[in-house]
């Protein structure tokens, strides 16, 4: 669990508290600044969950690049270098034609 989703939490907490006394007691910019720190709780919460998850997909991808299909691809290499750099060359190039931009079409000027 990251730190931004406990304190946010406790910023969220305390802006809850924070309202609730500026309810009971009539103040509104104790209200005002209780909902504002409340939304702040929320936004530093959903940082930190948004963190978690990147680390969370990161460790996962990395764990999956591991693995045993790796293993066998590098076998692979070893065992033919020149069909694998064809491979790799032809990949290439089929995504560097599928990155170039595309060519604009010229206007013809017609005079009646």
């Amino acid at each position: 669990m990251d730190t931004d989703r406990i304190a946010g939490s406790a910023k969220n907490w305390a802006g809850k508290v924070e309202n609730a006394a500026g309810n009971v007691s009539g103040d509104a910019q104790t209200q005002a600044a209780g909902t504002v720190r409340e939304a702040a709780g929320k936004v530093q919460n959903l940082y930190g969950q948004a963190k978690d998850a990147t680390r969370e997909a990161a460790g996962a991808a990395l764990d999956y690049a591991r693995g045993p299909g790796s293993d066998a691809l590098a076998q692979t290499v070893r065992d033919n270098p020149v069909g694998s750099l064809l491979i790799a060359a032809a990949a290439g190039f089929a995504l560097a034609l599928l990155m170039r931009p595309q060519p604009r079409p010229q206007r013809r000027w017609r005079y009646y």
